[in-house]
């Protein structure tokens, strides 16, 4: 397969853990990754060990909280590509872990809500539109147990809400794009071992990416405006 017939897949938050095993395994399935990361020095670095293993991998400076990165990374991908199969929104924090939900300081409602929520709302509408015209996308929305309201529970209030916000918005936009052959999903990773999870966790990096590279490769018949935790429906 030549260079121009790969799929081209961005996944953001990607120089560590469960993104950086994103972009390594789609690479492996013949896609080319664009890894991307707020801070370039590392993301770069984890791109170059990619392409190291042979992998077909590039580097993009991306903060999903700022408008104008996001518009520089549409106007490259544009240029480059002329178009993005697969979007994986996977950036995200943590803050508040634990934290009663009338403690947690409203700056960080704020600041989860800009990463985890307002960043793959500004990414799906700058790269959806781009979707529907060559009538080809995958959306996987990286989401966890955490946003579902069916198991909503107490404290970590500013992350559950961020995460059943980005469910929300995968309905949406799975309704918007009905009937063309684009598949917007959610997932949950369950708990890996990665800076966010911490080294006790039950799952590897690899593990918490396979439902994300299924979802990201999924046929024109697979399933969209779903909730899946390895590969299997869980509840909203």
């Amino acid at each position: 397969m030549s260079s121009n017939d790969k799929k081209i897949a961005l996944v953001t938050g990607a120089n560590r853990g469960i993104g950086f095993e994103t972009c390594r395994q789609l690479a492996i399935h013949g896609l080319r990754a664009i890894l991307t990361s707020r801070d370039p020095i590392k993301g770069q670095s984890a791109a170059e060990s990619l392409r190291r293993e042979g992998l077909a991998v590039d580097y993009h400076a991306l903060d999903v909280t700022d408008l104008d990165s996001i518009h520089s990374m549409y106007e490259d991908i544009q240029e480059k590509f002329g178009r993005l199969d697969v979007l994986v929104n996977n950036a995200g924090v943590y803050l508040d872990e634990g934290d009663s939900v009338f403690k947690v300081p409203m700056e960080v409602f704020r600041e989860t809500m800009e990463v985890n929520f307002y960043g793959s709302l500004n990414l799906c509408r700058a790269f959806v539109p781009m979707m529907r015209k060559n009538n080809y996308g995958r959306v996987v929305n990286v989401s966890s147990g955490y946003g579902s309201i069916t198991q909503m529970g107490r404290y970590t209030a500013a992350y559950r809400i961020s995460k059943a916000a980005l469910n929300a918005l995968t309905r949406i936009v799975a309704a918007e794009v009905a009937g063309k052959n684009i598949k917007v999903n959610s997932m949950c990773p369950g708990w890996v071992r990665t800076d966010m999870g911490g080294s006790s966790a039950p799952r590897s990096p690899e593990k918490g990416a396979d439902t994300i590279v299924w979802l990201a490769t999924l046929p024109d018949d697979g399933p969209t405006s779903g909730f899946f935790r390895d590969r299997k429906p869980i509840a909203w």
